[in-house]
């Protein structure tokens, strides 16, 4: 947690115990049109004061169609795992390991979703959306149990929605995560690999069996989206001697305004940030810390690097243009 740094009778705090932070900002840009419009009546001023303070250091990512987003990409960087854009990165088996399994095995999540059949597309709903408590997701897990036992799955229950499973074909398996594929066209995301067959003839078959469930005849009956299918991201193994990486904090505010393109409630959520999060690195002297801003082609990790009296005073004078940043993320 980012804590603001203390003058104690006049003097500066010791920067030599005074721990880094990394703030990872997932969704700080966007390429949708009405996204960038939104962006242009922000104003950002701390945002911008930071910016001043730090230099551009590492940049990850690619485009916005690779299966990892970029937020993703930089948290595994931070972790010290390979990092691609099309790489298998283990959230699955990093969270097993956080609730005592054995991360080392190769995991996947399953994430109980809803699937909008349209005309010509089939889209995914936001996960949220569902409204699923504890009780009605362990009910549709127990639904579709059989199905991923009989061909060598463990399941298990994280949260109401997300499940983890085991199985060896989780290893090395690159699947597009649920950032990548919300609000979109899940055709062109799922996985092609040979290795993915059961995937998808799983998929199928979850469908069909959660069509005619009673649950979602009472979803239906309430005026809920009903739980259609499931799916698989985040798999693979954790890599040997990763890091806890104790100095990282994500922030997540953006994400579900931005997924779901409420652009106001993201600009609202934009200035929470900046008055926020973003002020406090200020107030710990901005050269403890880090700043990672992600959007959904790149992610631009901002550092404190040495500086001498002249380029402090540069700094003060050098005004970052935080549009013209965001815009190209």
């Amino acid at each position: 947690m980012l804590t603001a740094g203390s003058r104690r009778g006049g003097r500066r705090p010791d920067r030599d115990n005074v721990p880094h932070m990394h703030l990872i900002v997932p969704f700080a840009g966007t390429v949708s049109e009405a996204g960038q419009q939104a962006l242009q009546t922000l104003a950002l001023p701390r945002l911008q004061t930071l910016l001043a303070r730090l230099q551009p250091a590492q940049r990850v990512g690619s485009d916005a169609y690779s299966p990892n987003a970029p937020h993703e990409l930089a948290l595994a960087t931070a972790l010290g795992w390979p990092a691609a854009a099309d790489n298998a990165l283990p959230w699955a088996a990093r969270q097993a390991a956080a609730l005592g399994l054995d991360g080392s095995q190769p995991w996947g999540l399953l994430t109980p979703v809803h699937l909008h059949v349209g005309t010509d597309s089939v889209s995914m709903t936001p996960p949220w959306s569902l409204q699923l408590d504890d009780a009605a997701s362990r009910q549709v897990l127990e639904a579709v149990r059989n199905l991923f036992e009989t061909e060598g799955f463990g399941l298990h229950h994280a949260a109401p929605q997300q499940w983890l499973a085991t199985h060896a074909l989780f290893d090395g398996l690159a699947t597009a995560s649920l950032d990548r594929v919300t609000g979109r066209n899940v055709n062109a995301w799922l996985p092609d690999q040979r290795s993915a067959r059961l995937l998808r003839r799983l998929q199928n078959e979850v469908q069909m069996l959660l069509y005619t469930h009673p649950l979602n005849d009472a979803r239906e009956a309430a005026g809920l989206p009903t739980v259609n299918s499931v799916w698989f991201s985040g798999c693979g193994r954790l890599p040997a001697g990763a890091a806890a990486a104790t100095d990282l904090a994500v922030n997540d505010s953006l994400r579900m305004p931005a997924l779901s393109e409420d652009w106001a409630a993201w600009c609202e959520a934009w200035q929470a940030l900046d008055a926020g999060p973003i002020d406090a690195v200020l107030r710990s002297g901005g050269g403890e810390a880090s700043l990672t801003l992600c959007g959904e082609r790149f992610a631009q990790t901002f550092a404190p690097a040495p500086q001498g009296l002249w380029q402090r005073l540069a700094g003060r004078w050098r005004q970052p243009s935080v549009h013209s940043m965001l815009e190209a993320l």
